[in-house]
């Protein structure tokens, strides 16, 4: 059992910290948030066997513990007795234009940056995403469009400030379909 899940965070854990990063926009609640999901999941590993998508019940982990994390507080850390293992490269900073898009994401609304991040940076459906945030289909299409409009206000300001080569958010088209997909 544990074997399974050990191979899983091997294979899809780079994916995931990614997108807890691109939830929550700081590397470090991101740690906190995966770990808190991780943690999760593994408590109900032995009725996971029969999930269909095992990734989507992990991003709704990650959304949940999220939001469990900003109800509860920024709080301190907790000392530990040994140092954990050193962190891999962190190649986040590589891309201006990947700094400056995540800095946009993180002025947009948390539910809308959930829609968005979903839909476009994990490529759900609208129907993944709505099982994923607990919501109806309807209110993925309206995070998602009024999160856009707030990315591309973001983006323009943020370029503003810091003079940085163009960076555009994803825009749909009349099927709700981004034009990069």
């Amino acid at each position: 059992m544990r074997d399974t899940f050990d191979e899983y965070v091997r294979a899809r854990g780079r994916h995931l910290r990614r997108t807890a990063y691109l939830l929550t926009g700081d590397p470090h609640v991101a740690e906190d948030v995966l770990q808190s999901a991780l943690a999760s999941v593994l408590a109900s590993w032995r009725r996971l066997r029969d999930v269909a998508d095992l990734d989507a019940y992990v991003y709704t982990a990650m959304v949940n513990a999220r939001g469990r994390w900003w109800r509860r507080g920024r709080t301190a850390d907790l000392p530990m007795d040994a140092l954990p293992e050193r962190p891999g490269r962190d190649e986040t900073g590589r891309y201006d234009e990947y700094a400056a898009m995540v800095g946009a994401l993180r002025a947009i609304p948390d539910r809308q940056r959930a829609a968005v991040v979903l839909r476009y940076y994990q490529d759900l459906t609208e129907e993944q995403t709505a099982q994923v945030m607990g919501c109806s289909v309807g209110t993925v299409k309206s995070q998602t469009s009024r999160g856009l409009v707030r990315l591309r206000e973001a983006l323009v300001e943020h370029q503003g400030r810091a003079g940085q080569a163009r960076v555009t958010a994803p825009t749909t088209t009349s099927r709700g379909r981004s034009d990069d997909e």
